[in-house]
């Protein structure tokens, strides 16, 4: 039993820093990067639909994406759906087939603001993972009267270790992405 609660805890907190390490791909570096695009929503048809469902995205330069929409009705709307998104500051063109998204020279400026960006996604992961500890630690509480004080104690100290390696995996993840953002 709390071997269950200890797997299942490690799953869930493997999700976590999974969903992190997406959320730090989505904020953008000195290069166009097709990640940027993958959670933004286009209003298709009356309702929101990711852009990766819509069209295919291409690098074909280093700060130029291209935008081939399936279909060429939805050409406006992922046009107005990328001009709006926050925190790109992209001005899209498009031709009639596809749309030109020239990403902007990052300014110091704005790259300590995506830094900061960054370290709050980044602490939100972590009390995410924290939040699950704490449910963890509630089962293996639920658990008292069937196992012995002693694996209890095991199980906290592992469950500890196991927050710890995860805080740690987000952590390194947030270094990366910022030593990423901060290089010219």
């Amino acid at each position: 039993m709390i071997a269950d609660v200890l797997a299942e805890t490690g799953e869930r907190m493997d999700r976590a820093v999974e969903a992190a390490k997406e959320d730090f791909s989505t904020v953008r570096t000195g290069r166009a990067n097709p990640q940027l695009f993958q959670k933004l929503m286009v209003d298709y048809y009356g309702s929101s639909t990711p852009l990766a469902q819509l069209a295919s995205l291409n690098t074909p330069e280093a700060r130029t994406i291209v935008v081939t929409p399936y279909d060429k009705s939805a050409l406006k709307a992922i046009e107005q759906a990328i001009r709006d998104a926050p925190n790109l500051g992209a001005n899209p063109g498009n031709d009639g087939n596809i749309i030109r998204v020239t990403m902007p020279e990052l300014t110091q400026e704005r790259r300590k603001e995506y830094v900061k960006l960054v370290r709050t996604k980044g602490e939100d992961a972590k009390v995410h993972v924290r939040g699950i500890r704490r449910k963890a630690k509630d089962d293996l509480d639920a658990l008292k009267s069937e196992v012995g004080e002693d694996e209890l104690v095991r199980a906290e100290k592992e469950l500890d270790a196991l927050t710890r390696a995860h805080v740690d995996a987000i952590d390194e993840a947030l270094k990366r992405k910022e030593a990423e953002l901060l290089e010219v």
